[in-house]
């Protein structure tokens, strides 16, 4: 009974006199708040992020990726990437001829000039790719008419089908729709001379990549951006049969091809994830940061505190109270302004995720990238009592060396 009328007393102590002086109790929980905002909206963006592009490699229905290494850029040259991979239909007509394998797809992914009317160009991004054969989702019009003929065996001399499949961000940026027609090019020069009738529209790389898109077959959009040569593609996507293991197939191909990379779907995302390590550690450094610097706010109000009570408290002391309760008063304010932060960071983390997977949407094309998870909320929360508990024992160990003949004397 009596423990608790002390713990009450000690509580009452605190909360009187953290209402006394209101202005630096809102300048700590804000800045506790500020440090489980930054820790919860960067691990959430991070989760996200994972979950997003694993997500979206598990949805695009392939189960291995073969590539050349990281896609590079190439100023200065048509297209604008440096694809590395080489005579890319014969290694992917030569993956596929495994019986554990059932497609194996080459694909380029390019910059081109569009235009909807010969004039006025824009650059996008073009896939070359096969969207036929339920490669690819069509939500309006239909499939190409027929297969890459214009590859014509390697000699890049067949007929060219001039038929694109764009995104529904490309048909709404130009106002067109099946049947309409583009003019799209390695160059300005070539877009002006090949215009493509529109015979289907697909989000389908358009969600993956998060930007409008068109996609043309993999040997007229090479015709187009002059890559025909060595017969680049940026990878080769492989659905290995049912009854096969991914891991072994995986083992194989690799064995089979040591100059080029060959992932699952995990790996790819991993490998992607691995070449934004600079930016992953800038992240990392925040979250640090912002809990260094609410643990530097609160210590520093506390301590604040005590050197402005400094006289009171040592009054009590000579007056018989125990080190204890004094102790305790100032621990109880510590821990009341990180309870106090961490649920209001908390409490505000869910409207400011609502708010970045809206920016996010509007920017790179990517909706809901930014998850809620209540683990990240929760340790938010805690974040927000190490900070309290760290201003506690400061601001208790001053107290605990405060002497009343000197403060009074």
């Amino acid at each position: 009974m009596w423990l608790i009328s002390k713990l009450r007393a000690v509580i009452g102590i605190a909360i009187q006199q953290l209402r006394h002086d209101r202005a630096r109790t809102i300048l700590a929980v804000i800045g506790i708040c500020l440090a489980v905002l930054s820790m919860t909206l960067l691990g959430s963006v991070g989760l996200g992020v994972i979950e997003t592009g694993q997500e979206k490699f598990d949805a695009s229905g392939r189960d291995l990726w073969v590539t050349g290494g990281a896609v590079q850029l190439a100023p200065g040259t048509v297209g604008g990437f440096e694809n590395t991979v080489y005579d890319a239909h014969s290694v992917s007509a030569e993956i596929e001829q495994r019986d554990t394998v059932k497609t194996a797809v080459p694909m380029a992914f390019q910059t081109v000039y569009v235009s909807p009317n010969g004039s006025e160009f824009d650059t996008l991004i073009g896939t070359g790719a096969p969207a036929r054969g339920g490669s690819v989702q069509i939500t309006a019009g239909q499939e190409f008419s027929s297969r890459d003929i214009h590859y014509a065996d390697g000699t890049y001399n067949g007929s060219m089908t001039h038929e694109v499949v764009i995104s529904p961000q490309t048909a709404e940026l130009y106002h067109v729709s099946v049947n309409d027609s583009l003019y799209i090019g390695g160059t300005i020069g070539s877009a002006q001379r090949n215009e493509f009738r529109v015979v289907g529209i697909s989000p389908t790389f358009s969600q993956f990549l998060g930007t409008p898109t068109v996609i043309l077959h993999l040997s007229e959009l090479q015709e187009i951006t002059g890559t025909t040569a060595n017969d680049k593609a940026t990878m080769i996507t492989v659905d290995v049969a049912d009854d096969a293991a991914v891991a072994a197939v995986e083992s194989d191909i690799q064995a089979a091809y040591p100059e080029y990379q060959v992932r699952t779907n995990r790996e790819q995302l991993q490998a992607t994830l691995e070449r934004q390590a600079v930016l992953i550690a800038a992240g990392g450094s925040l979250v640090i940061l912002a809990a260094i610097a609410g643990i530097a706010l609160t210590t520093n109000l506390l301590l604040s505190l005590v050197y402005q009570q400094r006289e009171t408290l040592a009054a009590l002391r000579a007056q018989g109270a125990a080190a204890s309760t004094l102790v305790g008063v100032v621990g109880t304010q510590a821990l009341l302004l990180g309870v106090g932060g961490g649920i209001l960071g908390a409490a505000l983390t869910v409207p400011a995720i609502q708010v970045l997977n809206i920016a996010a949407d509007a920017i790179v094309g990517f909706e809901n990238v930014v998850s809620i998870q209540p683990r990240i909320l929760l340790g938010g929360i805690v974040i927000a009592l190490v900070i309290g508990i760290v201003g506690a024992l400061t601001a208790g160990w001053r107290v605990s060396r405060l002497s009343p003949l000197e403060q009074l004397g």
